[in-house]
């Protein structure tokens, strides 16, 4: 029986935009069209364009151990109130991090009790745990992540060029993916300034470049089957490498970030550390190539990288940036600043912004056609936004537990207005609604839960 209709709204679907209305039943769409009758609860979606929910792929919510810096509680509102249905959770900035099947199983029971909107999570790749990918694999983990640089954490070590290429040829094995947070340590500096264009300049592009071209070779010696995707690339040589590997038949991907297409270094300068992160913001040239990429297609999907932490962590960088915990607190601000500088500022079409943030994530980490799209059969995970609506980000409305935003007192045109989480509303009317507990865990296909 239908318990939810959703009428009159531009639906974005993967064929394209059109009015349609829209049936839920059992918390899956049952029905796209004209025809759809009046059945149990009815939103108007009138002068709105219904998205398919954002799959954030890219998120640090830091709980078990580290709940203090966000929680899933906190950051799953944040995710409601910015038209996310489904986060992928990094390994990393949780104690224990995600790189064993005990920390698994730990961090699953605790995102259950807490979380708002459904969640997979990622699984770390370490020097240390190479043993433990096939069990990780095997619990469900959308993929490995791996750092090339120092993490910033002590209890995540960064890789060598040798473990990594164990870790993507066993990966292969397991038809599994790696995501590489692609900087060359060596061409990092550790110290300088304490202005942030001297953390900028410490952490040039062409570590990126270097890291990445090290991740290709990599890559051709763990053999046939091997996956990897290259998160936060915030510069275009950095695409150019891997959309150049691509042309060649390599399975590799990218991602950019919403900060990387909205700020320069002149924000960065301006906001201090609520922008900093690594990668840095890059010059006001930079973003403009990005969004050439974004606009041409060669970006393969748009991630938060939600990375917060206690406002005093942030605050310590106020006279030397290099005191301040790097990373943007950003979950709410994707669809935002695509719908504001990408639609409005750049003519981005709703495909394009559905298809980087929801279907191909979904595809890429094994959870399409569930996630992902507005299809008969999926879940009525979706995303109904004003695309007119002028807005400033304010204090009350920011749900990172810190309360510390570089987005804050930005002004954008569109506007998340609600969202919805398998037929159920978790944000509307300028309020979180959902309820700690109703995220269901999601995982790829191949996984043999324990």
């Amino acid at each position: 029986m239908t318990t939810l209709v959703i009428r009159g709204g531009t639906v974005v679907l993967p064929t394209g935009q059109r009015p349609a209305d829209i049936a839920v039943e059992n918390g899956v769409i049952s029905a796209i069209g004209s025809e759809v009758r009046d059945q149990g609860e009815i939103i108007d979606a009138t002068g709105l364009v219904v998205l398919p929910g954002v799959v954030d792929a890219h998120v640090h919510f830091n709980e078990p151990g580290r709940a203090d810096w966000e929680g899933w509680e906190a950051g799953t509102r944040g995710a409601a109130a910015g038209g996310v249905t489904t986060v992928l959770e990094m390994p990393l900035n949780a104690h224990p991090p995600t790189t064993t099947p005990a920390a698994f199983d730990e961090k699953v029971a605790v995102a259950s009790q807490k979380a708002l909107v459904d969640f997979g999570l990622w699984g770390g790749l370490v020097p240390e745990n190479l043993g433990d990918l096939e069990a990780l694999h095997d619990r469900g983990v959308v993929g490995f992540k791996a750092f090339m640089s120092d993490s910033g954490i002590d209890d995540f070590h960064r890789v060598s060029d040798g473990v990594l290429a164990i870790g993507l040829k066993t990966a292969a094995r397991l038809n599994a993916i790696v995501g590489v947070h692609a900087e060359s340590q060596e061409m990092l500096a550790s110290h300088g300034a304490p202005n942030p264009l001297a953390w900028c300049g410490a952490r040039p592009a062409a570590a990126e470049v270097a890291a990445i071209r090290r991740l290709l070779v990599c890559m051709r010696g763990a053999g046939t089957g091997v996956r990897a995707h290259v998160v936060h690339v915030s510069c275009v040589e950095g695409l150019a490498e891997v959309n150049e590997a691509r042309r060649k038949g390599v399975a590799i991907t990218a991602e950019t970030c919403p900060h990387y297409l909205a700020f320069t270094e002149d924000d960065f300068e301006r906001i201090g550390p609520p922008l900093k992160c690594a990668p840095p913001i890059r010059d006001a040239a930079t973003r403009e190539a990005l969004w050439d990429e974004v606009l041409a297609g060669r970006v393969d999907l748009i991630a938060s990288d939600h990375s917060p932490c206690p406002a005093a962590d942030k605050h310590k960088g106020e006279h030397d940036i290099w005191q301040a915990w790097g990373g943007v607190a950003g979950i709410q601000a994707t669809l935002p600043v695509l719908l504001t500088d990408g639609l409005h500022d750049r003519g981005l079409s709703f495909e394009r912004i559905a298809h980087m943030t929801a279907t191909a994530p979904a595809q890429l980490f094994g959870l399409y056609p569930r996630k992902g799209a507005i299809a008969v059969g999926a879940d009525a995970d979706l995303a109904l936004v004003d695309p007119g609506q002028r807005w400033t980000f304010a204090p009350e409305q920011l749900q990172t537990r810190s309360g510390v935003s570089a987005y804050l007192g930005r002004a954008f045109t569109g506007r998340v207005v609600r969202t919805i989480v398998r037929g159920k509303t978790v944000f509307g009317d300028g309020e979180v609604i959902g309820r700690p507990g109703g995220g269901q865990f999601v995982r790829p296909p191949g996984a043999r839960p324990h």
